[in-house]
């Protein structure tokens, strides 16, 4: 593969709803172009960019891939991005990386969930885009329907330049509209290969009806067009394709084409719209940047004259290879070699074996021009996010802002003595994905992970014992439970024990009150007349202080109390630290059961996002939880509910939502306060305590 300069690169996302038909698509654009040397399949396990075991197991896709179609002197960077929701980090990293993008919609499906996602992800980062209607040889595959569905749901700027003719097992061409004729083609047509033909007399009146419409909607874009259009005159191809570009570029324009990629229908048609319509690098704004180490801003231009700046927004961890970083290059030229510096971990990084990727396959380059992308295998100290320059001019870009997880499960080893395997496993599996996270908790004793659903979860644990040879299990989490009073007492801690020898003696009268939520601990020493020496008064708090992390409902960590030390007696001998921290612990103990102590929960704040049909059934879900409903509020094609709900009750509460919105609502979660549990509730939480407690003495 040759060395492309900017002008002649074109960066595309290829976006949309699981199983919409991308993979496939790319897999045709690259198999059409002659990059790739077959045409694979998803139902056979070998399409271009679903290579990994789990992918070829499940048949979909689960990380973003990258293949490369080169057409009219032009290299077109695809960017392969899975379409569920498990995995939109992937999608949007992918939107991040590109200049513009493909929005694949099914025949037979039509907007789905994914689509609308993929779809807000494209408008904030503001890149020119097109849809592709896939899938019309499936049966009751229905382009109109698709058509419509996206006027009314996602943009009504949508304009078809192509228009199928026959639908299902019987689509067999298109109509392209920018030159007037139909493409034709005949069964087991292997690479796209078409007769030209006129439009059929049958398909006359549609013709002309969308052939006037688009014309028109490029004329509104430009004022000198319109004027020469309402005279009368005609728009040429060339200036059509030239305004739609620039209408593209506005977000004025989104053009709709057709096909089916698995026959190759469609695809040189496309492949020349991705050249034609998306701009190179150097066409597209420049982005933000800093200087490293100052407060100095400045905007990278896509040329080679600039300095060398480049992100790193996907690695992957291949076996026998290791990391395996792609990245974009922003500005300047990169060599095959070249040392680079990764500032905020100020690590110098070498550049070996520089490559394009075209799905598993890695072909070595020797540069890469402004604006391309590359991939390098085993850097050392660089992951997702970071910035690579030069260390003469250290600069770092803006991260990709990773949707945060809204899943948490517990996870722990089946055979033990795998524990810093699986520590290791997770730390790894983060760097190639900033969407899952993980953390051990010392409180509840559990290592946590963190992801955007059930599944995604799933596939971690996967990876785990495929890449690391971990066999782990997830579970359900507990929840940090606290414990408060709601009345005074006042009592005495007595510490005395005689040995022989020198004995232990302390004694200390404590009183203990309530106070407000979030107050935390507070001790009082209201001792006079040196009835405890002063050096033994902080044992006291310390002893206070460790019986109170296991208070006397269940066992959990007691909060938002005070201690007054107000008596208490000491041997001239006998008296020690120890000894009147015994004290302490043995007076909290006493005197705790008569605060009429109570068991706390921690509510969290809920921001459910839903369509306003599914409003009613989340609201209803969330008050069967406890939950209590705080309001709602209009945010764009969605309604915002906002809600307070016990942590207890969230337990895989993504995948109720998803179950109830048809995968439409989202939601985000934080934490909002400490609550008392409700007596029955807490019942049951200090029986499952009790237990728990028991296990862990005997083992």
């Amino acid at each position: 593969m040759r060395v492309y300069k900017t002008p002649e690169i074109r960066n595309v996302a290829v976006v949309g709803h699981g199983a919409s038909g991308k993979t496939s698509l790319v897999d045709a654009l690259a198999f059409v172009a002659g990059t790739s040397k077959r045409h694979g399949s998803v139902k056979d396990g070998t399409a271009l960019t679903d290579y990994t075991a789990d992918e070829i197991e499940r048949k979909y896709s689960i990380n973003l891939a990258l293949a490369v179609a080169e057409w009219l002197d032009t290299k077109l960077n695809l960017i392969d991005t899975p379409g569920y929701l498990d995995f939109t980090g992937e999608a949007l990293a992918g939107v991040h990386a590109a200049d513009g993008a493909v929005v694949v919609l099914s025949a037979t499906g039509g907007v789905e969930v994914g689509t609308e996602k993929v779809w807000d992800y494209c408008e904030a980062r503001g890149i020119p885009r097109l849809f592709f209607v896939s899938l019309m040889d499936k049966e009751h595959a229905d382009f109109e329907r698709v058509y419509a569905q996206v006027k009314e749901r996602l943009t009504p700027k949508v304009i078809p330049v192509e228009i199928p003719v026959g639908e299902g097992p019987a689509f067999h061409g298109i109509i392209n509209l920018f030159s007037k004729k139909c493409h034709l083609y005949k069964k087991g047509t292997k690479a796209g290969e078409y007769e030209e033909a006129d439009v059929p007399p049958e398909y006359q009146a549609r013709f002309e009806q969308y052939s006037k419409e688009l014309i028109e909607r490029i004329a509104e874009t430009d004022d000198t067009l319109l004027e020469r259009y309402l005279g009368g005159e005609e728009i040429g191809r060339d200036e059509a394709i030239a305004a739609m570009k620039a209408g593209m570029a506005k977000g004025e324009l989104f053009p709709l084409f057709c096909g089916a990629a698995e026959l190759t229908y469609g695809m040189r048609a496309l492949l020349a719209k991705l050249v034609e319509l998306f701009p190179a690098p150097s066409e597209r704004p420049p982005v933000d940047a800093q200087q490293w180490g100052s407060a100095e801003r400045l905007t990278l231009k896509a040329e080679d004259a600039g300095h060398f700046v480049a992100q790193v927004f996907k690695t992957i961890s291949e076996p026998h290879v290791g990391d395996v970083t792609f990245f974009r290059v922003y500005s300047g030229t990169v060599r095959n070699g070249q040392d680079v510096y990764n500032a905020p971990r100020e690590a110098v990084e070498k550049l070996n074996h520089l490559c394009v990727t075209e799905g598993k396959e890695r072909i070595e380059i020797p540069e890469l021009h402004a604006g391309d992308i590359g991939a390098v295998a085993k850097l050392r100290d660089t992951h997702t996010n970071d910035t690579l320059s030069t260390k003469e001019h250290a600069i770092v870009l803006p991260k990709i802002p990773f949707p945060e997880p809204v899943i948490t499960e517990a996870i722990d080893v089946k055979q033990r003595g795998e524990e810093e395997k699986l520590s290791n496993g997770l730390h790894k599996l983060h760097e190639e994905d900033p969407t899952f996270q993980h953390e051990y908790s010392g409180e509840l004793g559990q290592t946590l992970i963190r992801g955007l659903g059930e599944r995604h979860l799933e596939i971690i644990v996967g990876r785990l014992a495929r890449k690391f040879g971990v066999h782990a299990q997830i579970g359900r989490p507990k929840i940090a439970y606290r414990e408060t009073f709601r009345a005074r007492a006042e009592g005495q801690g007595k510490h005395k024990k005689q040995t022989g020898g020198r004995g232990q003696y302390g004694d200390c009268w404590i009183r203990i009150a309530p106070l407000p939520r979030g107050s935390g601990f507070q001790f009082l020493d209201e001792i006079v007349g040196g009835l405890i020496p002063r050096q033994y008064i902080p044992a006291v708090e310390r002893g206070v202080q460790e019986a109170a992390a296991r208070g006397p409902v269940a066992g959990y960590p007691v909060v938002d109390f005070k201690v007054e030390l107000y008596d208490g007696s000491y041997h001239d001998v006998d008296s020690n630290e120890m000894s009147f921290k015994m004290a302490g612990i043995l007076a909290f103990r006493n005197v705790s059961p008569n605060c009429k102590p109570v068991l706390l929960e921690p509510i969290l704040e809920l921001d459910v996002s839903t369509p306003d049909d599914y409003q009613g059934a989340v609201m209803g879900d969330l008050s069967s939880r406890r939950g209590h409903i705080l309001g709602t509020e209009p945010d764009g094609r969605l309604v915002r509910v906002k809600a307070l709900v016990p942590e207890a009750e969230l337990d895989r509460y993504a995948t109720t939502l998803h179950s109830i919105t048809h995968g439409r609502g989202t939601y985000r979660s934080k934490f909002h306060v400490y609550q008392e549990v409700p007596p029955d509730a807490a019942q049951k939480v200090a029986e499952v305590r009790k237990k728990e407690l028991e296990e862990a003495k005997a083992s």
